[in-house]
């Protein structure tokens, strides 16, 4: 568990994944095992993040652009990045964040139509160059995902059948481009058989981590420059 400190790590996937149960679960687990745990979620995270999150999931905004969205998250993203998720890591904290830029570059770039390259050069200005040791994807077919989802939909929820396909389509092309930097797990199968394949994919990426590195054990409190990440 020690490798996991000032270690940065998404949790990620279509909506209806199950993504957040783990996540919740994951957090926990590594509170008990007495690492410094730093949570987060997007949108959202800090006051500013939150009132964003209310005009971007609120349904009654149905005239919203796309790239309107896109910035919107991004503005989010950039209160969060300085205010909880730089400090944590300074300290020496695990940062999880529920979402990152990972979840742009599906819904708002491969279901939206922008240009991935646009969005992570968004990022990359939003974040100053913060980017993530390792994003887990959960990933889950449209058709399961719609029957766990809540009757009382936001506005991204509503989206349809074919909008929430190419999300899908998104997360596994991000994967398939750089699967040094994620983690895929098959959401479709028992939370339990989730769990498990979760902590043993976690162990054996925070392994390669560590080798590429040079770290062992709890790290200095300046943690190495993170790589940003090719546009899928």
């Amino acid at each position: 568990m020690d490798r996991l400190a000032s270690r940065f790590v998404v949790f990620d996937g279509p909506d209806g994944s199950g993504k957040s149960t783990q996540f919740r679960r994951f957090a926990r687990f590594a509170k008990e095992q007495g690492v410094d745990v730093e949570e987060t979620r997007e949108p959202g995270g800090t006051g500013i993040g939150e009132q964003v999150r209310h005009v971007l999931l609120d349904p009654e905004n149905i005239a919203m652009t796309v790239r309107c969205e896109m910035l919107l998250y991004m503005a989010s993203r950039a209160q969060l990045v300085e205010q909880r998720i730089k400090p944590a890591l300074d300290r020496g904290a695990l940062v999880l964040a529920d979402r990152f830029i990972s979840s742009t570059l599906a819904y708002q770039g491969t279901a939206g139509g922008l240009s991935p390259r646009e969005i992570t050069e968004t990022g990359i200005i939003a974040t100053g160059g913060c980017m993530p040791d390792l994003v887990v994807i959960f990933d889950v077919d449209e058709a399961t995902a719609a029957r766990r989802l809540s009757p009382l939909l936001d506005r991204m929820e509503q989206k349809g059948a074919e909008f929430h396909r190419r999300v899908r389509q998104g997360y596994l092309s991000q994967w398939r481009a750089n699967p040094a930097a994620h983690l895929l797990i098959d959401a479709t199968r028992d939370p339990e058989i989730v769990w498990e394949t979760l902590l043993e994919g976690l162990a054996g990426k925070m392994d390669d981590l560590s080798r590429r590195d040079g770290r062992a054990g709890r790290p200095a409190a300046n943690p190495p420059a993170r790589p940003v990440p090719a546009a899928p």
